[in-house]
């Protein structure tokens, strides 16, 4: 049986990806970000953010994100639906623009951020940033925590953060591998604490970094349980684009009942 028939009819959403053309590191021509909206949509996703970086070597263009966005939902027929969000490095010219303009960068303009830390130093006033953005009613989601080098070393960083209300978003290849050892030990032991809020793609190319989520699905489902997998890739992310509330709380997968729970209940 095929691993994707366990995607639930009504979509996965994709809040992290570099889709959009010649705005960063991802898709570089309009025929690229094409085929990776194909192959998202072909493996089940109904809903993908555009997310260009912000930081030192790339520049933040809503407008151009927008006119972008419209032309490749002309082209795809709104399949699947595009949504405008950013990658933000939090550097101290973001923070200050975030906190002046809430909404420049947030999903659909809400109240969710993507925020990537460093690989080469995190402050350890990183609390006090990230509450910053919580006092405009900006949610942070930390991006993709299993693949920071100095993250991988110190996760229980994230507990403070995730009290604090925090997201946490962590990368699809991650769990299956495709970021090494290192990043698929620090996914996991975050699924196992429950950390996870979230599961993207992080999509930069259609074949080494690509925009299915199918696979990832599939495996979060057969090792945490379907209702959890669809709460990371379906009904949270979901909720982040409407602007909804996600609780930022850890979670644990359903208990499955020993057999002699089954016969008592039977003879009840």
């Amino acid at each position: 049986m095929a691993k994707t028939n366990v995607i639930p009819l009504y979509g996965v959403v994709d809040i992290h990806s570099h889709v959009l053309w010649g705005m960063d590191d991802g898709a570089p021509t309009i025929e690229v970000s094409l085929e990776m909206l194909r192959l998202a949509a072909a493996a089940g996703t109904t809903d993908i953010v555009c997310t260009p970086h912000s930081n030192g070597e790339f520049e933040y263009q809503p407008a151009l994100i927008d006119e972008r966005i419209a032309e490749l939902t002309r082209l795809t027929g709104g399949v699947p639906r595009i949504h405008r969000g950013c990658d933000l490095h939090l550097s101290f010219d973001n923070i200050a623009e975030a906190v002046e303009n809430p909404s420049k960068f947030a999903i659909c303009g809400g109240r969710y951020v993507l925020v990537e830390c460093s690989d080469l130093h995190i402050s350890g006033s990183m609390s006090q940033v990230l509450d910053r953005l919580l006092q405009v009613d900006l949610v942070p989601i930390v991006t993709h925590p299993e693949r920071n080098p100095i993250l991988q070393k110190e996760l229980s960083r994230l507990d403070k953060w995730v009290e604090m209300g925090c997201l946490v978003q962590v990368t699809a290849l991650s769990v299956l591998g495709g970021f090494g050892k290192r990043a698929a030990t620090s996914a996991h032991a975050l699924l196992e604490k429950g950390q996870v809020h979230v599961i993207a793609s992080d999509a930069h190319d259609p074949v080494h970094r690509h925009p299915k989520l199918d696979e990832a699905f599939a495996t979060i489902a057969a090792q945490y349980g379907q209702d959890i997998a669809r709460m990371l890739f379906v009904d949270n992310p979901g909720k982040i684009i409407r602007g909804q509330y996600v609780a930022a709380e850890k979670w644990q997968r359903a208990q499955s009942r020993k057999w002699w729970q089954f016969w008592r209940n039977e003879e009840r």
